[in-house]
């Protein structure tokens, strides 16, 4: 099982959604930066299970540790190991259910690729496992800032059929976007988003959603010509996440429905250097970012783990009824926010540590 991502910038995730604990090891992070806990827990705090009543009750303080990699406050450049402990983990809500495939979810995929699998709570399917890719990309995320002035923001674009208004790239803000429970930078279109949660969640069902990102200051020159573009590797790394089913950039599908003259993102000058009118191409051409901000979105389908009766049969083929126990998301997008964003400071520093190693070798 692979549990490794990135190539000079490398991050391996470990733990279950009912161990003791889930962590990540970052191995590539340049030494000297400033780094502790403090830098780290903003991220896993909007993250984190039990933030109001449209999330899951699970109660975890998602404290992170650092236990290498740094000394009196600053990176070595050696692995650093990231461990979060579980505190609120309950593998016995999941006992009838060991022997019931749940429908839509990884239970049958698992148990038939690897003969046994984690029961409860899904194991390494269950979106707990983020919580390591939200620390490392932290790390990431304060490189970049450091480095590049990159910014990145997330938000609730759509929850069902309930969509927002598009947003001022330049302008939106994480404060912005954490106004609201949903997570929706636009007060009317959250609320309806929150009254729809609370129906779905009534109803014992869930709902999908979209996150739309945006990651400002984005230099000239990342991604890697063929397999290792920029919007494929963004791809590869959010469709990597739980429960999503769809990634888009710039104008994703949209775009099909353009002609060229239209879609075309003619150059202009700006502050004495090129850049383009529009932005069609998501900041991103030939697989390598322009400059322009790159923007993407990335959809979410509706939680597996329903508390609704579904009839569907066991790993023996015997017909049940199954009301899933246990506690669950109606609609995981609000939280789904800091991991997008950690999944993009992922991708974006290690295809700027592989920029940072070419131009390394060139001759001066």
């Amino acid at each position: 099982m692979s549990s490794t991502l990135g190539t000079l910038y490398r991050v391996t995730t470990f733990g279950e959604s009912h161990c003791k604990g889930v962590g990540a090891i970052v191995d590539g992070c340049p030494p000297g930066m400033e780094l502790t806990e403090a830098d780290i827990q903003p991220q896993l705090s909007r993250r984190r299970p039990g933030q109001s009543d449209l999330t899951t009750p699970r109660q975890e303080d998602d404290q992170v540790t650092i236990y290498s990699g740094t000394e009196f406050g600053r990176t070595l450049g050696t692995p650093i190991m990231l461990l979060i402990n579980n505190k609120d983990q309950r593998p016995q809500d999941y006992g009838e259910m060991s022997r019931i495939p749940r429908p839509s979810h990884a239970d049958f995929t698992y148990q038939m690729k690897y003969g046994v699998r984690a029961s409860s709570g899904g194991g390494r399917s269950s979106a707990r496992e983020t919580i390591g890719r939200v620390a490392a990309g932290a790390i990431a995320e304060k490189w970049l800032r450091l480095t590049y002035g990159i910014e990145i923001v997330a938000w609730v674009s759509a929850v069902g059929d309930i969509e927002a208004p598009a947003v001022d790239l330049e302008r939106i803000s994480r404060p912005e976007v954490d106004a609201t429970l949903v997570r929706c930078p636009d007060g009317a279109a959250a609320a309806r988003m929150e009254e729809r949660i609370k129906e779905i969640l009534a109803a014992k069902d869930s709902t999908g959603g979209i996150l739309t990102c945006v990651c400002r200051n984005v230099p000239v020159g990342l991604g890697e010509p063929v397999f290792d573009k920029l919007e494929a590797r963004l791809a590869q790394a959010m469709l990597s996440l739980p429960a999503t089913k769809g990634f888009d950039i710039g104008s994703g599908f949209a775009g099909t429905r353009m002609r060229g003259s239209m879609h075309n993102d003619l150059f202009v000058t700006k502050g004495g250097q090129l850049g383009t009118r529009t932005n069609h191409s998501g900041g991103v051409q030939g697989g390598i970012s322009n400059g322009e901000p790159l923007v993407f979105r990335v959809g979410f389908k509706p939680v597996a783990t329903i508390g609704l009766a579904q009839e569907t049969v066991d790993f023996d083929g015997r017909e049940v009824i199954l009301e899933a126990k246990g506690r669950h998301d109606p609609c995981v997008v609000p939280r789904a926010v800091p991991i997008v964003e950690s999944m993009a400071a992922l991708v974006l520093l290690d295809l700027a540590l592989q920029q940072r190693a070419r131009r390394g070798s060139c001759p001066v």
